[in-house]
């Protein structure tokens, strides 16, 4: 049985499968759910209702109008953002229950200025050179089952 308390946050989601995809797999896990900024759909939006099938009653989401108001909420909290441009690994870090793990836009990723204050806890999942990104939903996944893990 997984006993999570960790945090997603999607910073200005675009697209409504991926969301879905991923409130599913936080209900399945126990993480809380965050919707940061500007959305690039309704949350009535079809798409994303059935990529979260019927989990929607498990799952916490909360929205926000931007990181920095999350961020003031809970100001102790271990905040990661998660990057193609960073070098440092998701695998090299020890993640703590309570932890936030932030993920940009598809089309876009995290905008620099975010990354450029936070260097130190920007990360990244390996892949193969000259290819742009991962899925987001299977990257949320892939950070997420890593704390998880390290956290027994």
């Amino acid at each position: 049985m997984i006993k999570s308390s960790f945090n997603i946050v999607l910073f200005e989601p675009e697209i409504p499968q991926n969301t879905g995809n991923i409130a599913r797999l936080c209900a399945c896990t126990g993480a809380r759910l965050f919707l940061v900024g500007k959305l690039g759909f309704s949350l009535t939006e079809k798409h994303l209702k059935r990529a979260g099938l019927d989990y929607w009653d498990s799952v916490e989401i909360l929205k926000y109008e931007s990181l920095d108001d999350l961020k003031s909420e809970f100001p102790n909290a271990k905040f990661y953002y998660l990057t193609t441009k960073s070098k440092k690994l998701y695998t090299d870090r020890k993640f703590q229950t309570g932890d936030f793990f932030v993920f940009g836009p598809e089309t876009r990723g995290i905008p620099e200025s975010i990354l450029n204050q936070n260097k130190d806890t920007s990360i990244t999942i390996p892949m193969k050179d000259g290819q742009r990104s991962l899925n987001l939903s299977n990257s949320v996944a892939i950070v997420l089952y890593e704390a998880i893990r390290q956290n027994g």
